[in-house]
């Protein structure tokens, strides 16, 4: 196998309309923060939401994990950023080691601090490759838990998708049948986790359209400045780091500036290919920083809301 580029195709990508040239913006955009730990990190998340919240997304997300320190934290960051920021904020919830009666007094907080939206997922048992085990007094899985939302409000409810097939499914039908059974519980849209290539996201929505799936598949959008980590992420959940981006990130270990550079180049053309392809909503996973979401969003022709176009 050769190394070699084809001088043809080269001169005609030196000629073609540029890629980001002249899009109207018409996208939407929405981001995922994680709580903060300190007050140095609770600082820097504030910075990240209101540098975005100029671009007018239609909704912020913050994770969660199991354990009441952590429970504690995502609930004031998403009753913090609807009440001060006044932003549509989602609350992630999952079946992790809480009974129902635990899941239904945490959703009740959220709704009594104006939480409308949340994101329900089962969860996973911290340790890599560890099964999952429901609650004995618990649900079992998703579906269960949008159900049970359900029934504790009317909430609007998103889901988690896995174009790459989630590692605890026996095959990609069975993982989108469960996928089905989440959005006809009464979910209104699936979140995808990360991906790196276009053409995986398109036979996903094919296959999900084969289904009789319609509700909207938000593409979930990582922008990689650390490659190791985005690894450890991609086992957790089902998703390929190509070897080209290993490539890319080659000797910049000691170079943040230029990994930043690199990262939002690779994202950027990612969302352009979705863009092409018909996607126009957008989904982030930010890290808790702005800046490399926020380029990507510039690039495909958003603006803060209210400035000249």
């Amino acid at each position: 196998m050769t190394n070699e580029l084809d001088p043809k195709r080269e001169a005609q990508t030196a000629v073609d309309t540029p890629l980001f040239s002249g899009l109207p913006g018409d996208i939407n955009a929405s981001f995922e923060f994680f709580p903060p730990k300190t007050e140095k990190m609770e600082a820097k998340l504030w910075d990240a939401v209101q540098e975005l919240k100029p671009l007018d997304p239609s909704f912020v997300s913050v994770t969660y994990g199991a354990g009441g320190s952590t429970r504690e934290r995502t609930h004031n960051t998403v009753a913090r950023i609807i009440k001060e920021a006044q932003m549509p904020a989602a609350a992630h919830l999952t079946c992790v080691d809480a009974s129902k009666a635990e899941i239904r007094e945490v959703a009740e907080h959220y709704w009594e601090a104006g939480v409308r939206h949340i994101v329900a997922l089962r969860g996973d048992m911290g340790e890599p490759g560890a099964p999952f085990v429901p609650h004995p007094d618990g649900y079992a899985n998703a579906a269960e838990l949008v159900s049970g939302l359900k029934e504790i409000a009317d909430f609007e409810i998103s889901v988690a998708a896995y174009p790459e097939t989630h590692p605890d499914a026996d095959c990609p039908q069975s993982d989108l049948d469960n996928l089905k059974r989440k959005l006809d519980a009464g979910a209104t849209r699936a979140i995808s986790q990360f991906f790196f290539s276009a053409d995986k996201f398109f036979r996903f929505q094919d296959a999900a359209a084969a289904k009789g799936i319609t509700a909207p598949l938000l593409p979930g959008i990582l922008p990689v400045t650390n490659v190791a980590q985005a690894r450890k992420f991609a086992g957790a959940c089902g998703a390929e780091i190509p070897a080209w981006m290993d490539g890319l990130f080659d000797g910049l270990d000691e170079r943040p500036a230029s990994r930043q550079l690199v990262a939002a180049t690779v994202a950027a053309e990612l969302c352009r290919r979705l863009y092409a392809g018909g996607v126009r909503d957008f989904h982030f996973y930010t890290l808790n920083r702005a800046d490399l979401a926020y380029a990507i969003c510039h690039m495909l022709g958003m603006r803060p809301k209210g400035d000249a176009q």
